[in-house]
Parts: C-alpha cells; structure tokens; sequence
C-alpha cells in the first residue's frame, strides 16, 4: 500500500466513526464517549504518522508543497490540543458535542484540502516506488504511535 492510500483509507476510517458520533442520539453519552475514544486514538497515530514520516517525505520529494506541510502542522497542533482536551472531557458536559463538531469541522477541512490539492502533487513528484516504501514505514510506525495526543510533536509548535 502506498503513503497516500494508507493516509486515505486512515480518513475513511475517521469519517465513518464521525458519521457514527452524529447519529448517536442526544442521550447516547456512552456510544459518544467510546466513539470520541475511537478518534482520539486514530487521529492520534495519523497524525505521529504524517509528522513523522509523511511530511519530511514529501518536504523532501516535493519542495513546492512546504507551504501545503506548514499549514497541516499547524491544523494538527489545533486537533491535537482539542483531542487532548476531549480526552479527558465527560461527555454530558455540555460542551463535549460542541468540541466535537468543532474537531470534526477541522479535520474535514484539513483531508479536503490534503486529498483535492496537496496528494495528487505529492504523488506527480514522488512517484509510486517511493510511495510503497514510505507506506510500508508508516504502517510499522503506527505501532509506535503514541496514545497521548499531546506526544504528536505539532503539539509542542
């Protein structure tokens, strides 16, 4: 699998648990908890995986998408430090569904922009060797990942 298709198919897999949040119903604070602890977890090691390997990848293979790569480390420091924040967060307070929306609204934002702009660059300059080895490295590392959100190193940016 290559970088672009795995960071792809981690996006399907975080927009479905989403669409799983907005239909649990207003009481459902249980389903919305452990689905909140579904994202954390894989928004999480997305995002170690890009920071990690995926963007000095492409920083390096595709030098004129280094504004494209400032602006995701930016959008994840904000994900990052709303994960970290949600973590901890019950989900009957009152604001937990409106910090949820919030972070889904930014990370649909930030995998449009990725998969419509940033991604058909990335792969026109890197090209599919390069793209398998980077995939198979990606998926080795999210083992690594860690499980705090504040670990991600855009958290510290």
């Amino acid at each position: 699998m290559d970088a672009i298709v795995l960071l792809k198919d981690d996006h399907k897999t975080v927009e479905k648990l989403f669409k799983e949040f907005e239909k649990a119903g207003d009481g459902a604070h249980k389903k919305k908890r452990d689905i909140v602890d579904k994202i954390i977890e894989e928004l999480t090691t997305h995002a170690y995986i890009e920071e990690e390997i995926f963007y000095p990848a492409a920083r390096e293979g595709a030098p004129d998408t280094v504004d494209h790569i400032l602006e995701s480390v930016e959008e994840h420091h904000v994900v990052v430090w709303m994960l970290s924040e949600l973590r901890g967060m019950d989900p009957e307070d009152e604001r937990f569904v409106a910090k949820v929306t919030v972070l889904m609204e930014n990370v649909r934002h930030h995998v449009e922009e990725e998969e419509e702009e940033w991604f058909p660059k990335v792969r026109e300059a890197m090209g599919r060797n390069r793209l398998q080895e980077l995939g198979e490295r990606m998926e080795k590392a999210k083992a690594e990942a860690p499980a705090d959100p504040l670990a991600v190193s855009s958290a510290d940016k």
